[in-house]
Order: C-alpha cells, then structure tokens, then sequence
C-alpha cells in the first residue's frame, strides 16, 4: 500500500466514526497537525501511527490497511521468493543505492511479520535472509555509503534474527547472531543499534541466563549507545529494568523504571526514532513496569497495567497477547486469586494455538503449574 493511499484509509476511517481531527488528538499523544499530515500522506504513517488510530476509533488495525492476509501464507511466500541479494547476485555485483534501498524495507517488512508469525515458523526465513546479505556483503562491490547503510541492515537484521531465534528456543543461534549483529553495527559506526543488539542479548540471558551477567550487558548496552534517542533510550532502559528485576535488585529496578518514563516523554515530532522502536508505546511500557512489579514480589501493582495493555493490544498479535495474559494470570495467581488466574491462562492458551513459539509455550506451561 501506497503512502497516501494509507494515509487516506486513515482519513475514511476517522470521518466514519464521527471523529474531528481534534477529537483524535485528544485520544491519542498524536497532534492535529501531524495527524492532518499523516493523512494527507506529507508525512510517513507507521504502524505506531496506525495502532493509534485503531485503539481510538475502536476498530481493528487490519481494516486500516486493507484485506487480511495470513501471516503464515505470507511467511512461506517470503521463504519461496528470492532475497534482494539473490536477485542481485543474478544480475551483477556492484551494488547502489536502489538494492540497499530494497535490502532495508525487506528488513522492516520483517519485522512486522513478527508481530503475527511466531519464531518457529519465521526462523527459516530470516535465517536465510542474513546469510544472503551477508554473502552480499562480503562478494559484491559497491561505495563506502552504501557500505555503510548495508552494515546497518546487516546489523539489523541480526537482531531480529536473535530475537525470531529466541522465541523458537534457539538461544545459542540468537546469541551468535546478536554478536555478529554487534560487529556490523560497530563497523557501521550506529552505537544505537550495537546498545539495541546487545540490550536485546541481555533480554535473553536475564529470562534463560545468569540474571547478573544479564544486568551488566543491558547496562553496558544503555552506556555505550552514544547520542541515542529517546525512545531508544527508553527501550535499552526497559532491558535494564528487566535485568535488575531478575536479579532482585528492587532499587535499580525502581529507579530505572522512573528513566524509563522519563525518555519515553522526552519523545519529540522532531526526533527522527530509528524503525526498530515502531513498537514502543505507553502500553508497552507499562507492561513491562507490571512485570517487574511481579519479579520483585508485588504482583498487585501489576494487575492493574498489565489488564489495560492487554484490553487494547491489536489481538492479530495472538502471541504478544497470550504471552501478556500468562503475566496478569501470574499476578493474580501471587496474590491469591487462583480461579481469576485459572480463566486467565486458559484464555492464554487460546490465544497460543497455532502459535509456533517456544518461548510462549513454556511461558503458558509455567503459569498453568502454578495455578495447578
């Protein structure tokens, strides 16, 4: 979809609910004058844009952007389709800026579907997608900006391999491919994304690692992302939070949870935020503070966040919600409320039928034990 055919889908969606752009503004952190550009297609609308406009207007996100597509048919045609690489490889080896171009929204197009597609069904595709860029990279000839850039959609990429790779239960694969993913953004010179890729190891050691070892990666991470913006600082900020959380320490916990809130409202129209923290809202804040509130033995603060995410969570995202609902059940669970944390998680279960996620089925297994 086209731009501005996506920004007038928004307008249409607006102006049959009965909604002023004011009106919008005042339910989303979003102003009348970005909506207004939003959709007249002056400025990009992305999916934070989209989320926004359907949890507003109270209709689904898909509608916002057309036919529903499976995610899973979209995966297996993603697996069958050539790469931009191998494409590029048929044609010749000197690279410019329209393949490095095709290489980066191929990397985002990615990372959406991991939104709807769990790790065990996406890893072949972004497994083979890395190792084609990466074949790319090393074979093909081209400048030292476009260098550059592909370092970075190298680097990128690796993270999101990590990160499909974890949620599969490949641990020793996401943690090979964060590192690399690390090398390519250091050589890249993109501090912000080495911090991304190396928060995102410590995410993984602090929930199957030493939680430790995982504290001091995720602080390293937050101080050596220099000149990082603020949402991306709230994210690496968010990994530090998780970290102390799973290591007890409350007071760090506490305290970065305050930095958390704190970057996230530093957050600017005027600060371009790199694509990978499209994802990053108050929501999401929220449920991780509940979270942490879990770890460190209060679960009733938790309930309360975690129950308002999860009731305006897209539900295309069946993974993200099961794995949210498996929190709030453990909440209610810690608190003594056995039957509410029964109904909770077989709701969870629902939810993670046909999710091919390792990450999610043991999260389920887990709760389903404690309210056994």
């Amino acid at each position: 979809m086209r731009v501005s055919d996506l920004g007038e889908c928004l307008r249409q969606a607006r102006e049959e609910a009965g909604v002023s752009l004011a009106g919008l503004a005042r339910k989303t952190h979003w102003s009348k004058a970005l909506l207004g550009h939003l959709e007249t297609g002056a400025r990009d609308a992305k999916r934070e844009h989209v989320v926004a406009y359907s949890r507003a207007l109270c209709i689904p996100v898909d509608s916002l952007y057309g036919p529903r597509l499976d995610p899973l048919r979209v995966a297996h045609e993603w697996l069958l389709s050539d790469t931009p690489a191998e494409t590029h490889q048929a044609h010749g080896r000197r690279i410019g800026e329209s393949l490095v171009s095709d290489v980066e929204q191929r990397v985002v197009d990615l990372r959406l579907l991991d939104d709807t597609v769990g790790g065990g069904d996406l890893a072949p595709v972004v497994y083979r997608e890395l190792a084609d860029l990466r074949d790319l990279v090393k074979e093909a000839s081209y400048s030292e900006k476009v260098g550059k850039r592909l370092l970075v959609a190298v680097g990128e990429l690796s993270q999101l391999v990590g990160w499909v790779a974890s949620d599969a239960g490949d641990h020793s694969g996401a943690q090979r491919a964060y590192l690399e993913g690390v090398s390519a953004a250091v050589k890249a010179g993109n501090s912000a994304l080495a911090g991304q890729l190396l928060s995102s190891l410590s995410y993984q050691m602090a929930n199957v690692g030493d939680p430790s070892d995982a504290l001091l990666l995720a602080r390293t991470a937050v101080s050596g992302a220099k000149n990082v913006t603020p949402v991306a600082r709230a994210l690496l900020l968010e990994r530090v939070c998780w970290a102390a959380a799973r290591a007890r320490d409350s007071d760090l916990t506490r305290r970065t949870l305050d930095l958390v809130d704190d970057a996230f409202e530093a957050r600017s129209e005027g600060v371009g935020e790199p694509e990978w923290v499209y994802w990053m809202n108050r929501d999401e804040i929220d449920v991780m503070a509940g979270r942490c509130w879990i770890e460190l033995g209060q679960p009733s603060k938790a309930a309360p966040l975690l129950r308002h995410a999860i009731d305006g969570y897209d539900t295309d995202h069946a993974r993200e919600v099961a794995l949210y609902q498996t929190w709030l059940a453990e909440s209610y669970a810690r608190t003594g409320e056995i039957d509410e944390a029964r109904n909770i998680i077989t709701a969870a279960r629902g939810n993670a039928e046909g999710v091919n996620s390792a990450r999610l089925d043991r999260r389920v297994e887990e709760i389903e034990q404690l309210v056994v």
